[in-house]
């Protein structure tokens, strides 16, 4: 048989409820289930809500946050990453054996690094900016935006001259070339 409400565990859901505490922890509190805990709640006039909306929204909004500022820092370090490797591709490269069958050690110093490793390289280079790209991609060109802006205005001006002059606009004519014969 299920324990009876008490005024007591009225009281403390009540106290606990106006300090904030969530439904879970008041029910470990008063040592009583969380349904009981919303059946003590919902009996008070007006009932005693648990609604965390708003804290669970700030939570969310400052969890997206926290991971956009990792994303950004891997995305730099990716592209550092990629600066130091394309930087290996002009630089003295050591090559070295060890072997033959007196087991010796040979090296050699070359002014930069053989096409295969240099393939390597270019291939850590690509990898590295295009997680980085992907991780934080590039904001749109300023650029585009604007062109898109003034061919949206000289395609509506097309189309208003239609509208008045029941065609399209005649072709610009092509200036005449200068003589350069001429006196």
């Amino acid at each position: 048989m299920a324990r009876p409400i008490t005024d007591k565990d009225r009281a403390a859901v009540k106290r606990l409820h106006a300090k904030g505490t969530s439904r879970n922890d008041i029910a470990r509190a008063i040592k009583r289930s969380p349904s009981t805990v919303s059946k003590i709640a919902g009996a008070f006039d007006p009932p005693l809500t648990f609604d965390r909306a708003p804290q669970v929204e700030a939570a969310t909004v400052a969890r997206k946050a926290d991971l956009a500022a990792r994303r950004a820092e891997m995305a730099e370090r990716l592209h550092d990453t990629a600066e130091r490797e394309l930087g290996k591709m002009q630089a003295k490269t050591l090559y070295w054996e060890w072997g033959g069958k007196d087991h010796t050690y040979a090296q050699k110093l070359a002014d930069e690094p053989i096409p295969a490793d240099r393939r390597a390289i270019m291939s850590i280079v690509a990898t590295a900016l295009d997680r980085s790209l992907k991780l934080v991609p590039p904001k749109d060109d300023a650029g585009a935006e604007s062109r898109s802006v003034i061919g949206d205005l000289i395609a509506g001006l097309a189309a208003d001259y239609t509208a008045r002059h029941g065609g399209p606009p005649p072709e610009p004519e092509e200036p005449e070339a200068a003589d350069d014969d001429a006196p």
